[in-house]
């Protein structure tokens, strides 16, 4: 699929893995940390305008609300660049949201679209059958001015995930098996096929949150075919036209792997690395300080209603900080009115507005010296969420959900 998607735009009949090609972009996006450093190479460039206000996206997601003095300068940049260049999509605290959860709420990604981003996390998009990947600020500044970016054709590997997914398991157990399976490297600069019965059953919250880490894997890209869940996400949400691209039944794949996640437990991934996954029942009784539902991954509606199922009727143990982060501003208003969010604040956890915050770090939630944390968040690196010395482990929002309950790390059907 990745293939054809940027033989078609590079205007050639075929390209083979290793090519180099120059495309069009659908879509160039950037954050209060990344877009900053991107609008100053811009401007060296001396142009007058960009290439398309309308096909830049610029979300402060990541150190807002502003946390200090610096990161107010950095929102005001790209607040500044957004008025100075007419850029329609401009999303501003309030109206924002988690960017990788926004941009396909809003509309703005559709299948065979050619997706660039100045952030890691921007191969979220392929699950709605886009070619989406991250890339450096001064790459995303040439992108601005000329509307193109450069690549090497990946070459791709297909995973295969059959049988029926067991309860309280989502896509995030299946990308966190995976990688524990591949390790953080085993997929570099590979696109990821997600295909198969269990992801054929994942609803598209589900599916987003796969290809969400496809760069936990190293991967280039991640991505699923379109199909009847694809199109019904998209109907009455884009409203310009677009061509789904598939992969030919006779593709050459690098590789094709095959998991059979009929017997799966919950797994969660263990400092200090995505890789090193365990299933759940190997994590049982690792006392926790705090814990995270929210980011880019799991923000989701779909998450919060998972992890208000655990949840209702009961409280966060008294040891135990649970922050609650939806993803964007409708999935917070829809949390509010399905009552998700009274759930969470009678159980004793901290609601939020819409942030990274403590993913990356950045604020509202870091770690001291000593503190353990479980997260449904994307990487939990030395020092990810605070003091070098604190420990962050992964997990979906269910057993997340239960933790918080417990205390320590359980299976939800421990806290049901």
């Amino acid at each position: 699929m990745v293939e054809k998607i940027l033989a078609s735009r590079a205007g050639k009949i075929k390209v083979v893995p290793g090519d180099l090609v120059n495309v069009p972009v659908d879509l160039a996006l950037g954050n209060d940390i990344t877009a900053p450093v991107a609008i100053k190479e811009f401007k060296r460039f001396g142009l007058g305008r960009v290439f398309d206000p309308e096909k830049i996206v610029l979300v402060p997601d990541h150190f807002t609300p502003n946390k200090d003095i610096a990161a107010a300068e950095q929102a005001l940049l790209l607040r500044r660049f957004a008025e100075d260049y007419e850029i329609k999509h401009y999303y501003e605290v309030g109206r924002m949201g988690i960017e990788h959860a926004l941009l396909p709420e809003q509309g703005l990604v559709r299948p065979g679209d050619v997706i660039i981003g100045a952030d890691s996390h921007t191969c979220t998009y392929g699950a709605l059958g886009a070619f989406a990947t991250g890339v450096g600020s001064t790459d995303l500044a040439a992108a601005m001015a000329i509307g193109e970016a450069w690549f090497k054709v990946p070459p791709t590997l297909r995973f295969e995930y059959k049988g029926s997914l067991p309860k309280w398991v989502s896509g995030k157990d299946l990308i966190l098996y995976t990688i524990g399976r591949i390790g953080v490297d085993g997929a570099r600069y590979r696109a990821i096929e997600f295909a198969g019965a269990a992801i054929e059953q994942l609803s598209m919250d589900g599916r987003l949150t796969m290809a969400n880490m496809a760069i936990e894997a190293g991967g280039k890209c991640g991505y699923v075919q379109p199909d009847k869940v694809t199109f019904d996400y998209l109907e009455g949400r884009v409203n310009k036209p677009y061509t789904a691209v598939y992969s030919d039944h006779d593709a050459s794949y690098e590789q094709i792997l095959g998991f059979d996640v009929s017997n799966l437990e919950p797994q969660v991934a263990f400092p200090p690395s995505p890789d090193n996954v365990r299933p759940v029942s190997e994590a049982a009784g690792i006392k926790l300080n705090q814990v995270v539902i929210g980011s880019c991954t799991n923000g989701r509606i779909e998450d919060l209603r998972t992890a208000a199922s655990v949840m209702k009727g009961k409280k966060v143990n008294p040891g135990v900080r649970l922050l609650v982060i939806p993803a964007t501003q409708q999935i917070y208003r829809q949390a509010l009115e399905e009552g998700l969010l009274t759930v969470f604040i009678d159980a004793e956890a901290a609601v939020s507005t819409p942030t990274c915050g403590p993913c990356l770090g950045g604020h509202m939630g870091i770690l001291a010296k000593g503190e353990k944390a479980l997260a449904t968040t994307n990487r939990n690196f030395i020092g990810r969420m605070g003091h070098p010395e604190s420990e962050v482990y992964l997990s979906g929002p269910a057993v997340a959900a239960a933790s918080a309950i417990a205390g320590t790390i359980v299976h939800p059907e421990e806290v049901i």
